[in-house]
């Protein structure tokens, strides 16, 4: 056991964790919006698109739906409030409304599988929902009330638009997110309003965000990355840029709306960053990486000309913990220090700190530590905490599961996860809930997910299993079978069968024992077509040799294959180079089959396709009798029938 002297505990405990800071813990996060909209009420707020509103419009908006959710709906302090809308300036008002009105708003994604989000709606017992009307049918049977802000505005309209005072305290409830499970099951945070606040206040003076700057809303509404952006934005009197999904794709097109946007702050996950050309982006002043490790080069190229921040944290502690700013030279991005307001401590299992360069479990505490898990006490008793170096009462540390170890001067180095749980391409995610999805098929006998990275960079989820019976089930069909329970990117790119699932000798997985996946045989058992026409072969050759896979059908799902939005910018390069043609990322999403795609050429980029011999169409003929079979088995298979 290590002796650890009295002169490196009080650094570790109390010069290490100097972040106090007389913030404003007094108000709820929208009245600093608020106050915003008295300094400067005619600048402008939010931008989406052709739409603009002012700091006043934004604020009288929110005040009216505010209102008509208290009188009309008769919300009460804290009522959890779904929000089921895509990206858009009603989205904003909505969440703002929630807010004012004393409610705490819980995102629900319109791209969720229909059985997430009706896992979410049971759970949480929402009795409000705020939607589009074209929305509202795609929703789950639900015992809410449903309130359509677009065709239901000329009601909500008639409210004053007057701020609604006295609905909120800094201590109630702001919002619930829910992150993924280990148990099978996405578990909801709760985060209160004074974290939120502390966040907004902190990031503001880290990354120098003022009423000139310009900030981009890039993360989805679920996943408190998004939550972070608005806030920074709006309590700083900046504009908020919102845009639709395809507008930020990444790549050359989220390269051009930065520069056509003057953007000037962003947060992005580094694989993200990665994907932008290294073309100027003059005005932009700050980039934040967060949600997963970010290489010292990436840093390095990001960071000329503008400043670039590395910022850490778990949904279970308001966004974001700890803040390091790159410098160059560095040999290490770092995750900094904690932000102010916030504590930090490196403990062992006994709860005891770890000396300086010693690996420790990282353990959270201060104002924007989660109340805990929505209706799971037992888990929120065992990730929360009492403080041991605390004298106030009540006070907790959320113990995260991650490893990590202070430098000599302060700064936190973090090493990786105790448990099963990753992060990819900026997403948390539970393996555990991956494997207890794929144990209710009734197929499946057992399951084990893991990563794997056969190109450095080019991580992705495999999926072992051990089945109950042989089965003609194809990659296509496992991810389908997922892909209604769990969203896309939760989804394994290869799945591998086993006669068993390889043990220690106490008993346990044992993952280094599994066998290496083959990426490029992942489709093997597909019903194969060949392409048909020299374009279909080029677009199928391109995407074998991207995806690293030996052979595609016409019909293989470029999704299905293992690809995603990251492998779509070599895929559309080279496409476009081999074909001479002018190809968009966002056709390769609405058009993501072989098939599909070389037909969308065909007809609105006015190639010739060639001309089909004797034999050339007997084939075409007996691919379509196969491409029928196929459907027709997927059909039962999703079915359920044998």
């Amino acid at each position: 056991m290590e002796i650890i002297d009295n002169t490196e505990i009080q650094k570790l405990l109390i010069e290490f964790n100097k972040s106090n800071k007389n913030y404003s813990h007094d108000l709820c996060i929208h009245q600093l919006i608020e106050q915003q909209a008295t300094l400067q009420p005619d600048n402008i707020a939010v931008v989406f698109g052709e739409q603009k509103l002012t700091y006043r419009e934004l604020n009288a908006r929110s005040n009216q739906l505010a209102r008509y959710l208290d009188q009309a709906v008769g919300i009460k302090q804290e009522t959890l409030i779904g929000i089921y809308i895509e990206r858009s300036v009603e989205m904003l008002v909505g969440l703002l409304g929630i807010l004012k009105a004393g409610g705490a708003y819980l995102p629900l994604d319109p791209a969720y599988p229909h059985e997430r989000l009706a896992f979410m709606l049971e759970d949480s017992q929402v009795k409000v929902l705020l939607t589009q009307e074209k929305l509202a049918k795609t929703l789950p049977d639900h015992d809410g009330q449903l309130i359509c802000l677009d065709i239901d505005w000329e009601r909500i309209s008639q409210e004053s638009d007057e701020n609604l005072t006295g609905k909120a305290q800094p201590d109630n409830l702001a919002y619930v997110i829910y992150t993924s499970g280990s148990t099978g099951k996405p578990k909801g945070v709760l985060i209160a309003h004074r974290g939120l606040c502390n966040v907004a206040q902190a990031q503001i003076e880290t990354f120098n965000v003022s009423s000139s700057s310009r900030v981009l809303q890039f993360a989805s509404l679920s996943f408190d990355a998004s939550i972070s952006e608005i806030v920074m934005a709006l309590c700083s009197g900046a504009e908020l840029y919102l845009e639709t999904p395809s507008s930020l794709l990444i790549g050359q097109t989220l390269l051009q709306f930065l520069q056509n946007q003057a953007i000037t702050h962003v947060t992005l996950p580094p694989t993200a960053l990665a994907t932008l050309p290294n073309e100027k982006i003059s005005t932009l002043q700050a980039i934040v990486v967060a949600g997963e490790v970010c290489s010292v080069e990436l840093a390095k190229k990001w960071s000329q000309g503008r400043r670039l921040y590395n910022a850490y944290g778990p949904t279970e502690y308001t966004v974001c913990t700890t803040i390091n700013k790159y410098i160059e030279g560095d040999t290490k991005l770092h995750i900094g220090r904690p932000i102010a307001n916030t504590q930090i401590y490196l403990l062992d299992a006994d709860y005891k700190p770890v000396a300086i360069g010693v690996v420790g479990e990282l353990y959270i505490g201060g104002v924007g530590l989660a109340r805990g898990y929505l209706n799971r006490p037992e888990l929120t008793a065992q990730k929360f905490i009492p403080n041991p170096f605390s004298d106030e009462s009540g006070s907790r540390l959320y113990k995260t599961g991650d490893l990590a170890r202070y430098l000599n001067d302060g700064n936190i180095e973090f090493i990786g996860r105790i448990d099963h749980q990753v992060k990819l391409r900026g997403f948390r995610i539970e393996l555990g809930e991956i494997t207890a999805i794929l144990k209710e098929h009734s197929l499946v006998e057992e399951a084990v997910v893991i990563t794997s990275e056969d190109i450095p960079g080019d991580v992705y989820l495999v999926a072992y299993l051990v089945l109950r019976s042989q089965t003609e089930l194809t990659t296509s069909d496992w991810r389908l079978f997922l892909k209604a329970k769990l969203p896309a990117y939760m989804v394994p790119a290869v799945f591998v069968v086993l006669e068993n699932i390889p043990l220690t000798p106490n008993g346990k997985i044992d993952r280094f024992a599994l066998p290496k996946p083959n990426r490029s045989q992942s489709n093997i058992h597909q019903n194969y077509v060949p392409p048909q026409t020299s374009i279909e072969k080029a677009i199928a050759d391109i995407w074998a040799k991207v995806l690293n896979v030996e052979k595609v059908s016409i019909y293989d799902n470029f999704f299905d294959l293992g690809g995603n939005s990251l492998l779509t910018i070599p895929i559309c390069s080279q496409m476009q180079e081999a074909l001479n043609l002018n190809i968009s990322v966002v056709d390769l999403f609405t058009y993501p089959t072989v098939s599909a795609f070389a037909e969308y050429l065909v007809k609105n980029q006015e190639v010739k396709q060639p001309i089909f011999t004797h034999d050339n169409r007997a084939s075409k003929k007996t691919a379509a009798i196969k491409m029928q079979k196929h459907h027709k088995q997927q059909r039962r298979n999703t079915n359920g029938e044998k």
